[in-house]
């Protein structure tokens, strides 16, 4: 009996436990919920001050983030859009999982393997009173393992590259993993996307790019072993550049129609 007595005892006692331990996890969870959706907000804004250049480690976040103009942009028509009302709360990832917000891409279109795309995007600029010094693009492809999420910034005549970089990937370290290498990244500066004729041009190739390889403008170097993830990255450029992308955008605000 009393065997019995010490056995109910040890359970009820575990229960309780692991009751109260479920009770203080949930809690923390729901506690911690806003603190962790500022942090996230705080370092999307800190990577698009970065891969605009413009970020200062010795100033707020907020502060420098004043000094950029989001809008919204619906990629149909390449024109600014209200569709949204509060640009705070949008998740332009998010929304492409929805159908109401996001259109589904044919074999032929999904060159940077995303499925679907949005509807409409967040775009960042940089102003110099009333003129666009910058501009900051969000862009995603696949690589060799997953989605790769990211940024990329134009010059203000909308062609010339002035950061390039991915806030979220997981590629092979050392290899794809590269992408998040700052001298990688420095090599992106100065390229340009489109030709002449408005095509995409610009794709990272295999091997290194000199003063001797032709159209070196439009051309990054490989990642060494890393095939399938430079490939990734030159399909989510052409991609996000292209006409399912940025490019209807970008030729209106250039012919000022935007």
């Amino acid at each position: 009996m009393a065997n019995q007595q010490t056995a109910k005892y040890t359970i009820t006692v575990t229960l309780i436990m692991c009751l109260v331990a479920s009770v203080l996890v949930s809690a923390s969870a729901v506690l911690l919920r806003p603190l962790q959706v500022a942090n996230k907000t705080l370092d999307f804004k800190r990577n698009v001050l970065s891969i605009a250049g413009i970020y200062d480690p010795g100033k707020t976040v907020d502060e420098q983030f004043a000094q950029i103009e989001v809008k919204l942009v619906d990629l149909e028509t390449g024109r600014f859009s209200d569709a949204i009302a509060d640009l705070d709360r949008f998740d332009q990832t998010a929304s492409a999982k929805k159908p109401d917000l996001s259109d589904q891409l044919s074999s032929e279109e999904d060159i940077a393997k995303i499925i679907r795309r949005e509807k409409y995007a967040k775009v960042f600029m940089v102003k110099n009173g009333d003129e666009i010094s910058k501009i900051i693009l969000p862009v995603r492809g696949y690589g060799l393992w997953s989605t790769m999420f990211g940024f990329i910034a134009l010059d203000k005549d909308l062609n010339t590259v002035e950061g390039f970089g991915f806030y979220d990937q997981k590629e092979t370290p050392g290899l794809g993993g590269e992408v998040d290498n700052p001298k990688w990244k420095q090599l992106w500066i100065g390229k340009k996307i489109y030709s002449e004729s408005g095509d995409v041009r610009l794709s990272v190739i295999k091997g290194f790019v000199d003063g001797a390889t032709p159209d070196a403008e439009h051309k990054v170097d490989g990642l060494s072993g890393a095939t399938l993830t430079s490939n990734g990255v030159s399909n989510l450029v052409k991609f996000w550049m292209g006409d399912k992308g940025y490019k209807p955008f970008l030729t209106n605000l250039k012919n000022g129609e935007a």
